[in-house]
């Protein structure tokens, strides 16, 4: 079984259209796939490139870009730092974080740039407000397939806590008990994903196997995290998934995959929305709670925090 790819095309075409079906394979899979995403080819590949030329650096000089209490949020996350929710092993990646400006959650947190690599600012920040820009156009189809107004996200994520993550994992020299990504639920609203055309990611279908996600060249991988799953009473879920460790003939290869981490603002209150309860699925969050406090919570149980 595949995700069917859903192109952005029909969004401007026929917009309950394109919502349909948008939501039906987010409610089945948790995960949609969609093709003509209006990202320009150039912002990607530049971003790539500034990611790839940054992760290529020593050690030590990448190291003097961790932002000390930050809990990961900006900056760089050296290898073998995050790992799964109760995993015993941490994940075989390192990653970079570029965040919104000024900090929402007034942190005072402030992006960092790598001097080395003097593209990495322009591209970072140019992909970052086309990721912006995409996550609120599928919110607004999600929005509708709910059968909200399509702005009903829009003063909650506009100033969100959106983060945008460049991801590398490199080559594998032999089998471990580590994976480079454990399974996991993101904690976000919605998750948008480019780069994972490298094989390995994988969801945890309803009959408890691991099914592919192999999205066409230049497609974005969408998904529900934690915090929508919360908001819609588990309507949308937030789908367990990962990233498995590559077969023999590919553990030579690095893997780069950039994802794009839709969050609400702070005090945005994670209620479960009045649709999505009923006397056969009743209330799974009486208790709501602010994505601020939400966000706290899950980073300390993914060690950042």
């Amino acid at each position: 079984m595949a995700i069917e790819p859903v192109s952005l095309l029909l969004h401007h075409d026929d917009p309950p259209a394109f919502a349909r079906a948008l939501g039906a394979s987010l409610e089945r899979f948790g995960f949609a796939v969609v093709e003509n995403h209006a990202i320009k080819a150039g912002v990607i590949e530049t971003a790539l490139a500034a990611a790839k030329a940054f992760f290529a650096l020593p050690e030590a000089v990448k190291r003097r870009y961790v932002v000390a209490g930050a809990a990961s949020q900006r900056g760089y996350t050296p290898f073998g730092v995050e790992a799964a929710k109760g995993a015993a092993h941490a994940d075989l990646k390192e990653f970079w974080h570029v965040g919104r400006e000024p900090d929402p959650a007034g942190r005072r947190l402030r992006n960092v740039w790598p001097r080395e690599v003097p593209s990495f600012r322009a591209a970072g920040g140019a992909l970052y407000a086309a990721f912006d820009a995409l996550g609120a156009t599928l919110l607004s189809a999600v929005a509708r397939h709910l059968g909200l107004p399509p702005g009903h996200f829009d003063a909650a994520t506009a100033g969100g806590d959106s983060i945008l993550r460049l991801l590398h994992y490199p080559p594998i020299a032999a089998d471990g008990p580590a994976a480079r990504a454990g399974a996991h639920e993101d904690i976000n609203a919605i998750t948008l994903l480019l780069g994972a055309e490298e094989a390995g990611l994988e969801l945890l279908d309803r009959d408890g196997r691991w099914l592919a996600v192999n999205p066409p060249p230049g497609a974005v991988v969408v998904n529900i995290g934690d915090m929508l799953q919360r908001l819609t009473n588990h309507v949308l879920p937030s789908t367990t998934h990962r990233v498995a460790n590559p077969t023999r003939a590919r553990r030579n290869v690095a893997r780069y995959s950039m994802p794009f981490f839709v969050h609400f603002t702070p005090d945005f209150q994670i209620e479960t929305l009045p649709m999505c309860v009923s006397a056969a699925a009743p209330d799974r969050y009486p208790e709501p709670i602010t994505a601020g406090a939400y966000l706290a919570e899950r980073l300390k149980e993914i060690r950042l925090a």
